[in-house]
């Protein structure tokens, strides 16, 4: 701690002499794109990167989230990762990294905690070619976000915005009523052989709903706990501002977003985030520049005790409890009651007591009026700088440029927890009228502490330093020659877990081209892991890129063409992603089980666990990839294309089937069986970026069509374990669905007895699924199981994304649209698989009968675990294919005319609307949530003003 305070103090002290970050080119010079360490001229790109900038995009499109539906701009990137890699930039439990590397200012950080308003560029890395000095940590590709910086103008610059929106839900899942479950429930049991549960008065007496807290009949969606939509307001201020020897710029924002639940304490869920952002660049001398980046975030998140309540509205049965209780109720006589009632401290509105039963001491309801309230707290600090020392005097093209950063992220819960007593009431009939003449609390009590809770802290820490030289320089007029020698690394440290997760490697690039015309670039990174035995922890990942630019050649004068560049690459990079703990290549061994030798006594034995592998190693992306960019009609039209193909090698297997059967043994249970790098994964596809801009006198337009398209397989694999070729793994997408083919519904008990034998779980009887017999053994089980189709989890096999800008004068409106297809999905949420105590929803009304046998779409019900029917097989499975309005945005801005020449410089008033509209032959399945808050359409209005 000593060291890392004494890193601030030094970067603290660097910032007040004036030393800044990035040697950042000034970021109006939009020709030069953000790539690893440095930025380049957008012409000098050879594939596998796409750019947004970002600062014109917000002026059209006002966003909640940095990364929202970047596949709308961005071809190769899907909306999950780059060119097929999975792409989660989140860390498994054990803080392993799962996916893209997101930087921050070149700093690995959350996107999530970067406002839309404080980025100025994203650019996507898919090629291998594009992350290799970034070393074994970005091998599924990179996301670079640069904040703004400021800029030179005259004097001060400020901009505020205001933004006010609501969010409502798209749908909500059905369930059924109380009586129509009782019906269907006892229609459960009869199909098991059972007697009814429920009487035919109760379910009378429900269905009239005469008495809705005797005869309870919730629904959790309905307006009484439900708001019809719920706010979100953000306002920002940015302020920058200098000149050619100080820049500046800082970002004050707040949000404040609240909830749909409108009663209890939970009508006071609120989630708020407040954040300052100041960045900082100086030139000190004509040869050394400096830039300082500090961040503070402030995020609470308020919400009731009592667990959630999206989960317990897929799961509490509607008749199960009547939440709250008119205490008119109480018979005049009950004295007893009334007395009981009278040590309740939780009686809401003056009229409601809390209703419970000895099955249901507490419940959601009663949690959210009584149980006390909760806040998550989550504070972030971000500090990075860097020097930048331009070195031509001692080799002209030379510079040095280095960073350092520290981030502190710390979260905690504070509480107040609440005990609280319930009452079940005991029900009469006097006259016809119904009256409660007697409670029962069940021993409950209500106790409120006053004290307040401190629970789940975390502080988390990343320490990130890189160093470079730098080399530029043309020779001739024509030879044009750079290179970058770099020392890169990061390590953080999370709460609660042993190892710190580092990342270190050291990266060499040499360019050359001729005359903008022949490009040749060759890249190499030696990274280093820890997760590797000794004598394996360094590799060396190589990367040769070759580019021709055909347009500067003389037979294309005159062309249509005014760009037209081909490029390919090849790279292989290691990666100690996937390697998922340390230690993994050592052999363990643990006290355990017994032996004798004599018959009569017992010693304690040393087990082995587990075989040591000393050739244990990195995986490997091996890639080729293709790229065209072309330019035509004085630039107007754009198109880029890449075609690639590669294959994640050494995949990690325990190699049970690689060894002989004797490496293990089952009592007492020991094994010598090591991991091994075996597993072969490739991903072949392309990628296709089309863009258009054209102004027509008042009228301007600007669209663009972004497509990616990939395919995935399981290359290697061992399938040892597979008794049939058709279940070999090998060859098969990574993506595949494995399940049973169905072939309907068994009509009667006769065709159960003269069908193969299913042993999946439970009797199956008339009305069950009914599955194909693959190997014709004459048995239904897991050996029957066959690839049903592509499930899309690293991103639908097909995206596509459109933009489109239409602009009139003063007006602009701005639209996206996002797809994705190829893709598909199992129904097996407990919307779907009812069985048990579960909840019924709307999709057991059509259940398999005697008398609708010919037209269910359901099997039929059981009170039973149902396990025949519930399992992965095509009756359940639907396509995920969609095409979505992802946004629609109208733009005024005023024109001077009107907002004259004073201290108003600019203003601009907007309205838009989020996830519009959703064509998809599943839409109503796609839009609803089972178990969480719903989706919603989100409408906003919005304002900015300049000065």
């Amino acid at each position: 701690m000593k060291n890392n305070k004494y890193i601030i103090l030094s970067a603290l002290l660097a910032m007040s002499a004036g030393i800044p970050v990035n040697a950042q080119t000034d970021v109006a010079d939009s020709t030069l794109v953000n790539v690893a360490f440095r930025k380049v001229a957008q012409e000098d790109i050879m594939g596998g990167v796409s750019t947004l900038n970002y600062r014109e995009l917000t002026d059209k499109n006002y966003n909640t989230y940095s990364l929202d539906n970047m596949q709308g701009y961005v071809a190769g990137f899907n909306g999950s990762g780059m060119w097929g890699l999975e792409g989660s930039s989140e860390y498994s439990a054990d803080n392993v990294p799962n996916g893209m590397l997101v930087l921050i200012d070149g700093v690995p950080r959350q996107a999530n905690n970067v406002q839309p308003s404080e980025i100025e560029e994203i650019t996507f890395l898919k090629g291998a070619q594009a992350v290799v000095l970034y070393g074994s940590r970005a091998v599924k590709g990179a996301v670079l976000i640069t904040t703004k910086r400021g800029r030179v103008n005259d004097g001060l610059s400020v901009s505020v915005r205001a933004n006010t929106g609501w969010n409502v839900a798209k749908s909500y899942p059905e369930y059924l009523g109380s009586a129509e479950y009782m019906t269907l429930y006892n229609e459960a049991r009869a199909n098991d052989g059972l007697s009814t549960l429920y009487t035919q008065e109760q379910i009378y007496n429900t269905a009239m709903g005469l008495n809705p807290y005797r005869y309870p009949d919730v629904d959790f969606y309905s307006s009484d706990y439900i708001k019809k939509a719920y706010n979100r307001t953000d306002v920002t201020a940015e302020i920058e501002g200098g000149n050619d020897r100080a820049r500046f710029y800082s970002n004050v924002s707040y949000y404040s977003v609240g909830d749909y639940l409108n009663f209890g304490e939970a009508k006071n869920n609120r989630t708020d985030r407040f954040n300052v952002r100041g960045n900082v660049d100086l030139k000190i001398n004509q040869f050394i520049s400096a830039y300082v980046n500090a961040n503070a975030t402030y995020y609470n998140a308020k919400s009731a005790n009592g667990g959630g309540y999206w989960s317990e509205a897929a799961s509490l049965r509607p008749n199960r409890i009547s939440p709250l209780i008119p205490i008119s109720y109480l018979d005049e006589n009950a004295l007893a009651a009334k007395s009981l009632l009278a040590t309740s401290n939780n009686i809401i509105d003056g009229k409601y007591f809390l209703a419970g039963t000895q099955t249901d001491l507490t419940n959601i309801f009663a949690s959210y009026y009584a149980a006390g309230r909760n806040t998550w707290t989550s504070r972030q600090f971000q500090f990075d700088a860097g020097v930048n020392i331009d070195l031509s005097s001692v080799l002209k093209g030379l510079s040095f440029h280095t960073m350092m950063a520290v981030d502190y992220a710390t979260t905690y819960t504070t509480s107040y927890n609440n005990d609280y007593a319930t009452f079940e009431p005991i029900w009469s009939n006097y006259n016809g009228r119904d009256v409660i003449v007697g409670l029962d609390n069940h021993e409950t009590v209500d106790k409120k502490s006053g004290v307040q809770n401190i629970s789940g802290s975390t502080d988390n820490q990343t320490i990130t330093f890189n160093a470079h030289f730098d080399y530029n320089r043309t020779f001739a007029d024509v030879h044009n020659v750079s290179a970058i020698l770099v020392a890169n690394g990061y390590q953080q440290t999370v709460s609660q877990v042993y190892h710190k997760l580092s990342n270190a490697n050291l990266g060499l690039q040499l360019s050359y081209n001729y005359a903008k015309k022949y490009y040749a670039d060759f890249a190499v990174a030696a990274p280093w892991s820890a997760r590797l035995p000794e004598g394996h922890r360094a590799a060396l990942s190589p990367s040769l890129t070759l580019g021709w630019r055909l347009s500067k050649e003389a037979f294309m004068e005159g062309s249509v063409f005014d760009d037209l560049t081909l490029s390919v690459s090849a790279s292989e990079l290691n990666t100690d992603l996937g390697i998922n703990d340390y230690y993994m290549y050592l052999g363990t061994y643990q006290d355990g089980g017994w032996w004798d030798w004599n018959g009569g006594t017992g010693h304690s034995a040393a087990q082995s666990r587990r075989g040591g592998n000393s050739d244990f190693g990195y995986l490997k992306r091996k890639e080729f990839s293709a790229n065209v960019h072309a330019a035509l009609m004085q630039n107007s039209l754009t198109v880029d294309a890449s075609f690639f193909t590669n294959k994640i090698d050494g995949g990690i297997i325990t190699a049970s089937n690689q060894m002989p059967s004797y490496f293990m043994v089952y009592y007492p249970e020991s094994s010598f069986i090591p991991y091994l790098n075996y597993n072969t994964d490739s991903r072949t596809g392309f990628d296709l970026a089309v863009s258009y801009k054209k102004q027509f006198g008042d009228f301007g337009f600007q669209g663009g069509l972004n497509l990616t398209h990939y395919t995935t397989k399981a290359t290697k694999r061992d399938d040892t374990n597979y008794a049939d070729a058709y279940q070999y793994r090998e060859g098969q997408p990574l993506d595949a669905i494995w399940g049973y083919e169905c072939l309907g519904f068994f009509k009667s008990q006769e065709e159960i007895e003269n069908s193969p034998q299913q042993i999946l779980g439970g009797t199956v009887r008339p009305g069950d699924l009914k599955y194909k017999d693959q190997n014709g053994d004459g048995v239904i089980d897991s050996k029957d199981q066959v690839n049903l189709g592509k499930g899309g989890w690293y991103g639908s096999p097909t995206t596509l994304g459109v933009n489109l800008t239409f602009k009139y004068k003063n007006f602009t409106l701005f639209m996206l649209g996002v797809g994705g297809f190829g893709g598909h999905a199992i129904k097996n949420s407990s919307y779907w698989w009812v069985a048990g105590e579960g909840k019924y929803s709307a999709a057991v009304r059509n259940r398999w009968t005697p008398e609708t046998a010919s037209t269910a779409t359901y099997p039929r019900l059981t009170t039973t675990s149902g396990d025949n029917n519930y399992q992965t097989s095509d009756f359940w499975m639907y396509s995920t294919s969609r095409f979505d309005l992802a946004k629609v945005q109208l733009t005024y801005d005023f024109p001077k005319s009107i907002i004259g020449n004073g201290v108003v410089k600019g203003l601009s008033i907007y309205a838009s609307g989020n996830s519009l509209l959703t064509i998809a032959k599943e839409r109503e399945l796609m839009e609803m949530n089972v178990g969480s808050a719903p989706q919603a359409r989100f409408y906003n209005i919005g304002a900015k003003i300049s000065f």
